[in-house]
């Protein structure tokens, strides 16, 4: 371990230290060398040509929430290693993130530990957000949320790492209708037994330019004008929190020595019923919203047919299960503004995701033309 630190100093530092050092000693300072590696010894006025003093292995960063906290950490100029299963034309975006050199790729295998030990041994940070919204044959639910986190989280702990944030969701429950929320619940126990001093992360639904949440019922006007819903959306309650805040939580916890060990609620301002939110991001886009009740049997039928989709399926029994649970409340677990941010409220965001679901001539239409959707406090 020694020689492969030492192999990636410049040549003047080998030299030197070749030529007045003992093997003895020479072992020890190739330890010392790499406790002091440039990419974490903080430096500079704290912006993007800076260094944070954070070396992060962001596992999941291909994913909706992945590219905001890349982007949250490049620009504090951290360093950020990307182990990733895609095609390398995938990560193009990722580049103009952080200073040069300082968004590194490294392929990934998650099933071979080996593989998962060389993306961390740099790092002084390792943030988990691997995930999954449907299942392959290659990997169930039970492999992305539980097997690969456990693994990442013993690697973690092997590797002497002190900082590991894990990624679970507000509705973990292993009693749960979703399998998706089962094994999140699951995970979430797995990584706490594996590396005890674990930050985890429970975000409710997230929304965003890219998300699967707003943009999946707004895309529903491409099967008709009318909106199915469980019982209307009436007997379910969520709390949606915005993906910034999100990735602004995870980089304060990075930096917060108090955080470790600890369990955070991340939620939105406000809870809505299930039916009100669907109507405002249809009044919001300017479209027509037509909800009817479907009996959760046959909404099922009809997702099986969407998840027999070889590729992405647009939705599943599963989601379905999920997007109509209610929120759970936790009023005991630190939250957003105990990391110092202020939740946005749907009704400043949401304009960003469905602005490109209007029509052209409603395109820049006013907010203030839009009634705000109604907050419940159960």
């Amino acid at each position: 371990m020694a020689t492969v630190v030492l192999v990636s100093r410049p040549a003047g530092v080998l030299s030197k230290l070749s030529s007045c050092c003992s093997p003895t000693v020479l072992s020890t300072a190739s330890v010392q060398q790499r406790k002091l590696h440039h990419a974490v010894v903080p430096k500079g006025k704290g912006g993007r040509s800076s260094s944070s003093g954070i070396a992060a292995t962001v596992f999941g960063a291909t994913g909706f929430l992945g590219r905001y906290v890349v982007n949250r950490l490049g620009r504090i100029g951290s360093q950020v290693i990307i182990p990733h299963r895609c095609d390398q034309y995938d990560l193009m975006y990722f580049r103009p993130m952080g200073d040069l050199g300082q968004i590194i790729f490294m392929e990934w295998d998650p099933r071979n530990k080996d593989s998962t030990k060389r993306a961390l041994e740099h790092s002084n940070v390792v943030i988990n957000l691997v995930g999954r919204e449907y299942e392959t044959r290659n990997y169930h639910f039970e492999d992305v949320f539980v097997n690969i986190p456990q693994q990442i989280a013993k690697a973690t702990r092997e590797a002497g790492i002190k900082k590991f944030i894990h990624m679970s969701h507000l509705n973990a429950d292993i009693r749960s209708p979703s399998k998706y929320l089962r094994n999140k619940a699951v995970g979430e126990t797995a990584v706490r037994d594996e590396f005890p001093e674990a930050i985890i992360m429970k975000p409710s639904e997230m929304y965003g330019r890219e998300d699967r949440f707003f943009n999946y019922y707004a895309n529903m006007r491409w099967f008709g004008n009318a909106v199915p819903l469980i019982a209307l959306g009436k007997k379910t309650v969520k709390q949606p929190v915005h993906v910034v805040d999100v990735a602004k939580a995870i980089i304060s916890a990075v930096r917060d020595p108090d955080a470790d060990g600890k369990t955070y609620a991340l939620v939105g301002p406000n809870r809505y019923i299930l039916h009100d939110l669907v109507e405002y991001i249809y009044a919001v886009a300017h479209r027509p919203f037509v909800p009817y009740p479907m009996p959760r049997p046959l909404y099922h039928l009809v997702a099986k047919i969407f998840a027999m989709n070889p590729f992405e399926p647009w939705t599943s029994p599963d989601k379905i299960n999920r997007f109509h649970t209610t929120d759970m409340k936790y009023p005991g677990l630190p939250g957003l503004e105990d990391l110092g941010i202020t939740p946005s409220t749907v009704e400043q965001k949401a304009i960003e995701v469905l602005r490109r679901h209007r029509r052209f001539r409603y395109l820049d239409a006013d907010l203030d033309e839009t009634k705000p959707a109604k907050t419940v406090s159960y």
